[in-house]
């Protein structure tokens, strides 16, 4: 009973953290489903912030073709909110995006339990996949690397940082801290191919034992 009580109180604190993240990406979902155009609208007008003079014709042209194959039915678009400042190295400049969260239902067994089809518990965020664009870099044999770092005041998330050569900058995100899966089979895809950085991968499952 202690144990199946300790695991509902870490169930719930697990998706009321990803609630926080899962707010506006509810409200798209009505959108989308009410009219699909206007959602489609506004996903390709999540765009990053740049600063001004920071041109990067090639990799507009990249997002641009990665924002017309859309979203698949359990992708959103990661917010631009999500970016995590960066110094401003001089001379450097930052690489577009395009980043998805991929969402979806827990159907574990104390969700069995206590939710249905027709009342499904809250949505959770089950994985990320991330194009970060890099066309101009002058060393392409050198492909860019990633690595993850503690969010600073919060064990909840982490920041996984994108590093490449000239003429890029670091880019950095805050993402739900949870363990990847690593193997291909389960959806783990890192390469990096004409300019694009793909970074793709699901969090291991939570298992509920009685």
């Amino acid at each position: 009973a202690d144990r199946a009580a300790a695991t509902r109180t870490l169930d719930d604190a697990h998706s009321e953290l990803l609630q926080r993240q899962l707010v506006i990406l509810k409200w798209r979902t009505e959108k989308l489903r009410q009219d699909p155009e206007a959602a489609n609208r506004l996903r390709t007008q999540e765009t990053p912030v740049v600063a001004r003079g920071d041109v990067d014709v090639n990799g507009d042209e990249l997002r641009a073709r990665e924002v017309s194959r859309g979203f698949a039915d359990d992708e959103e678009q990661m917010l631009a909110s999500s970016e995590v400042e960066t110094a401003n190295v001089q001379g450097l400049r930052k690489p577009r995006y395009l980043n998805r969260i991929k969402t979806g239902y827990e159907w574990n067994k104390y969700n069995q339990a206590h939710y249905t089809p027709e009342e499904p518990p809250p949505k959770t965020v089950q994985g990320y996949k991330f194009n970060i664009f890099y066309p101009d870099l002058v060393d392409p044999s050198k492909p860019p690397i990633y690595k993850l770092e503690a969010c600073p005041g919060s064990d909840d998330f982490a920041i996984l940082r994108f590093k490449a050569g000239p003429p890029y900058r670091d880019v950095a995100f805050k993402i739900v801290n949870q363990q990847w899966e690593s193997q291909p089979k389960r959806g783990f895809r890192c390469v990096f191919e004409r300019g694009i950085l793909t970074l793709a991968f699901n969090f291991k499952r939570w298992r509920y034992r009685r």
